[in-house]
């Protein structure tokens, strides 16, 4: 099983938006090292729905229903909501914990799908 992290404004889509889309295609990736991680996913791959912006902080989950890698570009990657976290985790707390002290998450700020340990997993959902 493999885990990740999704990044995501808010105020462009949220948490919220998801539960209420119940699925979506995950889309707007450019970097190449998040299309990388994308291509990595099939069905049935679990991910934490993280907001940036203001709030930095995760607050759901999700799985991952299909994977179409036709496009030479970017994967089509489609989604479905999870569950909201029952304690969300906020970037100063995920900076505190010595789990992710060398993951991508903490050192590449900036990287919008990051792929987490079954431990960052658990230690998110717990």
């Amino acid at each position: 099983m493999s885990y990740f992290l999704f990044k995501s404004e808010p105020d462009v889509y949220s948490f919220d938006n998801l539960l209420r889309d119940k699925e979506t295609v995950w889309d707007g990736v450019t970097n190449p090292t998040a299309v990388k991680h994308l291509r990595e996913m099939k069905a049935g791959t679990k991910w934490i729905f993280y907001h940036t912006g203001d709030e930095k902080a995760a607050v759901g989950t999700g799985t991952v229903t299909s994977v179409d890698p036709t496009d030479p570009k970017v994967p089509i990657v489609k989604v479905k909501a999870g569950q909201r976290l029952k304690h969300p985790k906020t970037l100063a707390a995920v900076k505190a914990e010595k789990l992710f002290a060398d993951s991508p998450l903490v050192l590449i700020g900036r990287l919008s799908v990051v792929p987490l340990t079954q431990e960052q997993w658990d230690w998110f959902v717990n």
